[in-house]
């Protein structure tokens, strides 16, 4: 389903050459749900972006059978200027969705975000919170075979949370598979079925999940 080889990303510094992620390589099979563990700065939303397409390695290749969807970075997708009906609309299109099909989900969107008293002012207006709600339910109107996360949401109240991640569980078990990026290790061990830990930039482990937080957290 997905396949890297030898995959370099590198960024350039004004002293010398920073390699974010060096030397991955591995598979993740249909029906996997597959997490990828490690610290702050250890290439793990690097190479979630780099497998959903949003950066291209500096070497090596990546691999992708199938539709994917990335939940990383939501809300970045959307014009400021833009009401938060106009920006339903200029994400779905980014997302294929046609006007007929947006059309028809504009209502749901709106009611599960909980933004019908916002849902015409312009997004500049809006709070972070309201932003990521409006994206996280566009984005996940879609159906993918791939589904990538970068973390669970975690913006609203509680109410909303909590709705969310019974959404997001429910997409998840229509896929064919997901990655997920977290840093929350009880959510990695119940709901991982394989996982993997990045240490500056390279693999040190790949395996069953609970023996990837034990390396985790002896890193």
């Amino acid at each position: 389903m997905i396949n890297l080889f030898h995959k370099r990303k590198y960024v350039e510094q004004s002293e010398e050459t920073f390699w974010a992620l060096k030397n991955l390589n591995f598979s993740v099979h249909e029906g996997e749900q597959f997490a990828i563990i490690g610290k702050n700065g250890a290439g793990k939303s690097t190479l979630l972006k780099v497998i959903s397409g949003i950066l291209k390695p500096t070497k090596g290749s990546v691999e992708v059978n199938g539709s994917i969807q990335p939940l990383i970075e939501i809300a970045a997708g959307f014009n400021p200027e833009f009401s938060g009906r106009e920006n339903i609309y200029l994400n779905g299109y980014m997302l294929g969705f046609s006007r007929e099909q947006l059309k028809a989900k504009e209502k749901e969107i709106i009611d599960f975000s909980e933004l019908e008293n916002f849902i015409d002012v312009p997004v500049k207006y809006y709070s972070s919170g309201m932003s990521v709600r409006l994206a996280f339910t566009i984005a996940t109107s879609v159906e993918p075979e791939i589904l990538l996360l970068d973390e669970m949401i975690s913006a609203g109240d509680a109410g909303f949370i909590k709705k969310a991640r019974s959404r997001m569980e429910s997409l998840v078990k229509r896929a064919k598979g997901v990655v997920i990026v977290s840093h929350d290790l009880q959510l990695v061990r119940e709901f991982a079925t394989r996982a993997v830990v990045i240490d500056k930039g390279e693999l040190v482990f790949d395996g069953d999940p609970n023996q990837a937080v034990d390396k985790y957290l002896n890193l």
